[in-house]
């Protein structure tokens, strides 16, 4: 892991389309400003992963309903 230091107004670069600005800094809490193209999906770490969590019980769920339909197709050939 990279750690920098940087004071308000300050920034950092990733790659060159995006671009982290340091707006705040109040006690233990960091306001950052993010520019990056839409195409680059910018999340806080909870929200991406309630995101991976939510992916996972769909594909879950999705696998369960494909083998219902297939246990389910296979006796109705079977009647």
């Amino acid at each position: 892991m990279l750690i920098l230091s940087r004071k308000v107004d300050e920034k950092i670069k990733i790659g060159t389309d995006i671009t982290l600005t340091i707006i705040e800094v109040h006690g233990d809490q960091v306001k950052v400003g993010v520019e990056a193209p839409k195409n680059v999906k910018v999340f806080r770490q909870e929200v991406y992963d309630a995101i991976q969590a939510q992916n996972r019980e769909a594909a879950a769920s999705t696998a369960a309903l494909e083998s219902l339909s297939k246990l389910f197709g296979q006796k109705r050939r079977d009647d």
